[in-house]
């Protein structure tokens, strides 16, 4: 990135906030004020204070919480602590909005790329902790515990082959070097590659069923944290 497209970068997060601090202090809800900074904000990734922010995850699915936490990094004191922990800890916000007003405040086409991350990233990894928590009870109940096993099987089950293999497969589609290690951001991405891989592969019926079961396992795993009307989707 050269440095007049650094210092665009900076002028366009500065507008952001500034944007929010000014709608707030002119009566704007804050959760409100912020959704429509969102809306605005145009930049894929950015590096910012020593570490990238990748917003955008297979160049369809946006994942707006980081966004959120990095917007509000600057808003210490405006925003109420505990609401803030808690849309970025469970994706809540303190009133509920229909699908109709938050399209109006993000916009439609970033409304339907935090659809692809919800479904994609969020309620994919869910899927996976249920997929792998019924390979451990079967398991466990033969009295074998091997947690590698638990992690393979699930691969196996969901995407069907080994994690290494699925792995070293996306890398190649993306152009990735094949390292020994992986960062959230790559993880996200992977994530999202294999719920497309899952989409593209198996029936409409089976894919149907593990939303279903994605969405069962991350309501159980929020438990009363924040569900229902105040979550910005659903997880029914």
């Amino acid at each position: 990135m050269g440095v007049q497209a650094e210092a665009n970068l900076c002028d366009h997060s500065e507008i952001c906030t500034s944007y929010i601090k000014d709608s707030i202090a002119n009566g704007t809800e804050w959760h409100i004020a912020l959704l429509k900074a969102i809306g605005m904000w145009t930049t894929p990734w950015e590096s910012w204070r020593g570490c990238t922010y990748a917003y955008v995850i297979g160049g369809e699915a946006f994942d707006w919480i980081l966004l959120a936490e990095r917007l509000c990094a600057d808003l210490t004191g405006i925003i109420p602590g505990s609401e803030y922990e808690t849309m970025i800890f469970y994706g809540c916000l303190p009133e509920g909005l229909t699908s109709s007003e938050l399209k109006q405040l993000v916009g439609f086409n970033k409304y339907r790329l935090m659809l692809n991350y919800w479904y994609g990233v969020v309620v994919e990894e869910a899927l996976q902790l249920s997929v792998e928590n019924e390979v451990r009870k079967e398991t466990v109940g033969k009295g074998v515990i091997n947690y590698d096993y638990f992690d393979e099987e699930m691969f196996h089950r969901l995407y069907g082959s080994d994690r290494m293999s699925l792995l070293a497969e996306f890398r190649n589609a993306y152009g990735v070097k094949q390292l020994d290690s992986i960062d959230l951001t790559e993880i996200k991405e992977f994530t999202y590659w294999l719920f497309k891989l899952r989409i593209r592969t198996l029936a409409p019926a089976r894919v149907a069923s593990d939303t279903r079961k994605g969405l069962k396992s991350l309501k159980k795993l929020l438990g009363g944290n924040c569900y229902g009307e105040h979550r910005i989707f659903s997880l029914e």
